[in-house]
């Protein structure tokens, strides 16, 4: 019987503990297991390889993006680093511009020094993705919508034109996550996920996961999880769990809270750009609406300069400065010296990420305590930019 997405939530890699009945999944807190003889044993061999807590929730993770197989990672970049490790000197990755700071690092300050390399594009195009694409191009990496200017890609016409010419296509969904959208159901090869964030929702782990349809990217993925060893504990995967149980509730909260910040921002005028994709002035709006089932849970927005971003994080009350998104509290960054502080300068200002952005990760507080903190703290103090709103970056 196919269950919907709540009820998958739920129970999907989660039958009843078979020794007690416990409902939820055990935290099989071991580092080894119990052979019968050498070789011969009863699914589980070592801690590191697989463990059943671990099991459960790659089960889970799988079955919330429709896909065959899953992958649990001890952090969002270890997810990223274990797609990377299907590479080898020489290849090529064509990657959107504005993507998650780390990922950024990853690629240029480690595989660029093994003999890969990266062309990085507007993804929102697909004609700059088609001609950035080579003879040696192995993966085309997205996020939709992006880390942290929110642009939206056209995965289905992306996947295609990577498939039409042998590529693998990786899509991180971290932000929009399986409630919002499924990647694989749009032709893409893999999904990635750092589970801190929305999947987990309760900003207490630190978690990764990679999904995939493709039994020989699946076998080829396990090989390196076993190999480099860079898995979750089993109380961080029982964490992930019990948070995904209310993912669906807590996406819809996060949603509405970030669509009436992003227009009130609008509406107060005292911001710069505002980027949301629930926006009609968004550029992607239309194809955000055609290709997620709601607008996600960032806003991110455009202050004069650093000193004024500055001014205004020292003012906000409610609002937490930290890094990370998708938890309960409502959290705030200024991606210059926070999340993309490892993206020079010049390549974030050519990549539209302004000195005075501010990225919002509205919680599950009362919407109306969030805009009042922000009202508030965007005083003339802050000098913020005087240009007509807009739904996007420039």
């Amino acid at each position: 019987m196919s269950y919907r997405f709540d009820t998958r939530a739920i129970h999907a890699g989660q039958p009843d503990d078979a020794t007690t009945g416990a409902i939820a999944v055990p935290v099989y807190q071991t580092s080894t297991f119990a052979q019968r003889e050498p070789g011969v044993h009863q699914g589980y061999a070592y801690g590191r390889s697989e463990n059943p807590t671990r099991t459960a929730l790659e089960a889970n993770l799988a079955a919330l993006e429709g896909a065959r197989f899953g992958l649990a990672f001890a952090s969002g970049l270890a997810a990223v680093h274990n797609v990377l490790t299907l590479l080898q000197a020489g290849d090529h990755v064509v990657s959107c511009a504005d993507l998650y700071g780390g990922s950024y690092r990853l690629f240029t300050k480690l595989y660029a020094r093994l003999g890969i390399t990266f062309t990085f594009v507007d993804a929102t195009d697909p004609v700059a993705v088609e001609r950035a694409l080579q003879a040696n191009t192995r993966l085309l990496w997205l996020e939709s919508p992006s880390n942290p200017l929110l642009r939206v890609t056209d995965l289905a016409a992306c996947a295609a034109l990577a498939r039409s010419r042998g590529v693998t296509s990786v899509v991180d969904n971290t932000f929009a996550t399986p409630v919002l959208q499924q990647p694989l159901a749009l032709g893409a090869d893999i999904v990635v996920h750092s589970t801190t964030k929305y999947l987990n929702g309760h900003s207490d782990v630190i978690g990764g996961a990679v999904l995939t349809n493709a039994p020989e990217l699946d076998e080829r993925l396990r090989f390196f999880q076993n190999a480099i060893g860079a898995v979750p504990g089993p109380h961080d995967c029982s964490l992930v769990l019990r948070g995904i149980k209310t993912l669906g509730l807590r996406v819809g909260r996060h949603c509405t809270n970030a669509r009436a910040i992003a227009e009130w921002l609008v509406a107060d005028g005292r911001a710069g750009r505002v980027h949301y994709p629930g926006l009609a002035t968004h550029p992607q709006h239309a194809l955000a609406a055609r290709q997620m089932s709601d607008s996600g849970g960032i806003v991110s927005f455009e202050l004069e300069d650093e000193a004024a971003a500055r001014a205004f994080t020292r003012a906000v009350k409610l609002w937490t400065v930290a890094e990370s998104l998708g938890g309960p509290w409502s959290l705030l960054c200024h991606p210059p010296t926070m999340t993309h502080a490892s993206v020079e300068p010049e390549v974030r200002r050519r990549n539209g990420i302004a000195d005075g952005l501010i990225r919002l990760s509205p919680g599950l507080e009362d919407v109306r305590d969030l805009i009042e903190d922000l009202d508030q703290a965007l005083t003339p103090s802050t000098r913020t930019v005087s240009l007509a709103t807009s739904g996007g970056a420039r």
